[in-house]
């Protein structure tokens, strides 16, 4: 149980590391946008390889489908729903226009954080240790997400003191959904686990595509298409070992 809380800590720290250099360095937006672009790539690689390979060899191809396609469904209604209420710009480091945007960015974050912290507490329950792959693609795509996140809310006028409250609290949340997805989730049958780490896959993917992906081009420019091919080939080796 310790282990599944600390893995999930571990994974979300980064937002929490990005989100202090944002407040206390300028870190160039080409970098942000690279980093990004990498982390897209580790991320398509974990949603592929690791969870919709095993679910389909576990669960068969139907219910893989279904819940694939749930998670994609859940995280794009939420998706837009946050969007509506100013959150869209939390991957993004300008400035909004929206006056509910700080509360969005924190609630889209979360929304983000807890399915893939779910999974890398139910990776333990399979192979009796954590899956390395989601560890670090779920590390990486939260670095640049609390940096840019954190300028934005600079610029929106929150308080570093606050700031840094709002993703403690996102790491806290990403230990807490680790370790309740190891604990409740041990004794699931071995299909709706399969359908939890597609509907996970589902969300991921959903995610990159709608924020991760745009802003990624958009900081760092065309060569952001081979640091995310280069990501994914990284995920194809950390899946192989």
């Amino acid at each position: 149980m310790l282990q599944a809380a600390l893995w999930g800590a571990f994974a979300g720290s980064s937002i929490l590391i990005g989100a202090l250099l944002g407040i206390y360095t300028n870190l160039p937006k080409k970098v942000t946008g690279l980093i990004m672009s990498f982390g897209t790539g580790v991320l398509l690689g974990a949603a592929s390889f690791e969870l919709l390979s095993e679910a389909v060899a576990q669960g068969g191809l139907m219910a893989t489908s279904i819940g694939f396609l749930s998670g994609s469904l859940v995280f794009t209604f939420s998706e837009l729903f946050i969007s509506n209420k100013g959150g869209k710009d939390r991957k993004r480091s300008k400035k909004s226009n929206e006056h509910s945007s700080g509360l969005s960015i924190f609630i889209g974050t979360v929304l983000d954080a807890i399915p893939e912290s779910i999974i890398i507490g139910v990776s333990l329950l399979g192979k009796g240790s954590v899956s390395y792959l989601m560890v670090i693609a779920v590390f990486i795509s939260n670095f640049p997400e609390g940096l840019s996140s954190t300028v934005g809310l600079k610029k929106d006028g929150y308080s570093k003191k606050v700031i840094l409250v709002m993703w403690l609290i996102v790491v806290l949340l990403a230990s807490l959904s680790s370790l309740l997805g190891f604990t409740f989730l041990q004794h699931t049958s071995v299909s709706v686990i399969s359908f939890i780490s597609a509907f996970a896959a589902g969300g991921i993917i959903a995610m990159v595509a709608s924020t991760m992906m745009p802003e990624a081009f958009e900081e760092g420019g065309a060569i952001v298409g081979l640091i995310a091919s280069l990501g994914l080939l990284s995920s194809l080796f950390l899946s192989h070992l």
